[in-house]
C-alpha cells in the first residue's frame, strides 16, 4: 500500500511551512489539502504558500482552477490521488498539508464518493435558503442523512440535497476503502501563543493588501456570491467594503475574533478523529519525530 504523510491543524498553525521541512528532509512533495488554496488568484484571502516560501518544493493541487468554477470533495480526492501517484512515481514522498479536514479525510480514510454533477439551477435556489430549511428539506426527503453529515454548514446541507435528488441514499457517501496508508501529524499550540499567531499572519495579511486582493477581485469580474462562499475572510472584507462596520480597527478586531472561533472548531473537528499524532508546534523537527516518520515509512504497511 501506497505510503503518505498528512499534516494537520488549525489556522495560523505553520502547517504550509512544517510540510516544506518535511518535504525538504524526506525527499517529498506537497499536495494541498485547501478547499479555498485550488482557486487561482485567492492568495492572501486563503494564507497560500508564497513561491519563496516553497523553496523549492512541489506543490500540487494549487492554482488550479478559476474563481467561480465549482470544485467538490469527489474532484479533490480524484486530483489528489493523482497527485500522489505522480509523486511515488518519482520516488518522492507525498505529503499532505492543509486544514480542510474532510478533505484529508477523503484521501487518507478512503471515503467511497459519488460523481454528482451539482444543478447550478437548483443549487442557486437552495442557496438562499436558510440552514434550518435545508435541515427540513433534509428531514423530509431522507431524514437518516442528517446523522451523517459532519460539520452541518449550508455548503454541505446543499451538497447532501443534490446527492440525495440524484437518487443516492447520504450513508453511501460514508462508505471507506483504504487506498493509502497514512501517518497523520497534528500540529498544535498553547492557546495564547496560537492566539498570538493568528494576529501576527491576519495583520501581516492585512499589510500585503488583502483588502485589495477582494477589491481586485471584484474588479476582474468575481461575483460576491462566490467571494461570500469563501468563508472568513473574504466574508468580512466583503461586509467591510460594503460599510458594515464602525471602523478598519472593528473589522480587524471582529476578524480576529471569528478566525480563533474558526480555528477552535478546527481542533474539535481533529481531536475527534482517532489516529492523529499531535506534535507541539516548537519540537516539529526533533530527532524523535523524524524517527518515528521515518519508522513509518521503513514498517510494513497495516
Amino acid at each position: 500500500m501506497r505510503k503518505v504523510v498528512a499534516v494537520v491543524g488549525p489556522n495560523a498553525s505553520g502547517k504550509s511551512h512544517y510540510a516544506v521541512q518535511l518535504a525538504r528532509f524526506f525527499h517529498g512533495e506537497i499536495v494541498s489539502a485547501d478547499s479555498r488554496q485550488v482557486y487561482k488568484r485567492l492568495d492572501l484571502g486563503t494564507g497560500k504558500i508564497t513561491r519563496e516560501e516553497m523553496l523549492g518544493i512541489p506543490h500540487h493541487l494549487i492554482d488550479i482552477i478559476e474563481p467561480d468554477e465549482n470544485y467538490s470533495l469527489f474532484d479533490f480526492q480524484r486530483d489528489a490521488y493523482s497527485a500522489i501517484d505522480s509523486i511515488r512515481d518519482n520516488n518522492r514522498l507525498p505529503i499532505i498539508a492543509g486544514g480542510t479536514g474532510l478533505y484529508i479525510a477523503a484521501v487518507t480514510e478512503g471515503y467511497q464518493l459519488l460523481d454528482v454533477e451539482p444543478d447550478p439551477v437548483s443549487r442557486l435556489e437552495l442557496e438562499k435558503c436558510a440552514i434550518d430549511q435545508l435541515t427540513d428539506i433534509i428531514r423530509r426527503e431522507q431524514p437518516g442523512a442528517l446523522d451523517c453529515i459532519e460539520n452541518p454548514n449550508k455548503r454541505r446541507l446543499v451538497r447532501a440535497i443534490e446527492i440525495i435528488r440524484a437518487g443516492f441514499d447520504y450513508k453511501d457517501t460514508r462508505k471507506k476503502s483504504k487506498q493509502l496508508g497514512a501517518l497523520v501529524i497534528g500540529v498544535k499550540w498553547e492557546k495564547d501563543i496560537l492566539h498570538r499567531r493568528i494576529s501576527e499572519r491576519l495583520h501581516g495579511r492585512l499589510g500585503k493588501g488583502m483588502i485589495e486582493e477582494v477589491e481586485n477581485l471584484r474588479a476582474g469580474g468575481v461575483s460576491d456570491e462566490f467571494l461570500f462562499k469563501m468563508g472568513l475572510e473574504y466574508r468580512a472584507i466583503l461586509r467591510y467594503l460594503q460599510g458594515g462596520y464602525h471602523s478598519r480597527e472593528h473589522f480587524i478586531e471582529s476578524l480576529e475574533i471569528a478566525i480563533r472561533q474558526f480555528a477552535k472548531r478546527q481542533m474539535t473537528w481533529f481531536r475527534g478523529r482517532s489516529g492523529i499524532t499531535w506534535i507541539d508546534g516548537t519540537d516539529l523537527m526533533s530527532a524523535s519525530t523524524t524517527d518515528n516518520i521515518r519508522l513509518f515509512l521503513e514498517s510494513e504497511t497495516q
